[in-house]
C-alpha cells in the first residue's frame, strides 16, 4: 500500500511518499499531525506526538529524505546542507529513522521559516 502525505509549512507545499518501516507506519497512524518549524541549515524539525527508538538510523541522509529524530520525537526534512555536514553530505544533528522522502522538489521548503505553522497530513 501507498502511503502518501502532503506537506505544509506555511505557504509551501509539497507531497511525500511514505516507505514500509515501522517508523513510517507510527507516524502514518499519528496523522493529521501540527506543530511549529524550526529551521536547521537547510532542515526543518519539530516536535511531533510519536515516539520511537531508533531504527536503522542514517548518520548521513539525502536531499528529500523524511527522518525522525530520536532524541528529539522530531519529524525532519533535509533539502540541503545543515550545520553538521561535511563537504556536499546532508548530515542531521544525530541520526535518524529515514521513513520516507519528498516528491518533487524539495527545495520548495528553501524559504521556510522558524515558527511558522507547519500541518501533515494524509493524501487518501
Amino acid at each position: 500500500m501507498m502511503r502518501r502525505i502532503r506537506i505544509r509549512c506555511g505557504d509551501l507545499e509539497a507531497a511525500a511518499t511514505l516507505n514500509d518501516s515501522s517508523t513510517a507506519q507510527a507516524i502514518w497512524e499519528a496523522l493529521p499531525i501540527a506543530g511549529s518549524a524550526n529551521v536547521w541549515g537547510d532542515e526543518i524539525y519539530f516536535r511531533i506526538p510519536v515516539t520511537l527508538a531508533e531504527d536503522d538510523a542514517q548518520d548521513v541522509v539525502e536531499l528529500g529524505d523524511l527522518g525522525y529524530w530520536p532524541p528529539g520525537n522530531a519529524f525532519c526534512i533535509f533539502y540541503g546542507p545543515t550545520p553538521m555536514s561535511r563537504d556536499n553530505e546532508i548530515r542531521p544533528a544525530s541520526p535518524v529513522n529515514v521513513f520516507g522522502r519528498v516528491e518533487g522538489d524539495p527545495l520548495v521548503f528553501k524559504s521556510a521559516t522558524s515558527g511558522t505553522a507547519v500541518v501533515i497530513e494524509r493524501i487518501e
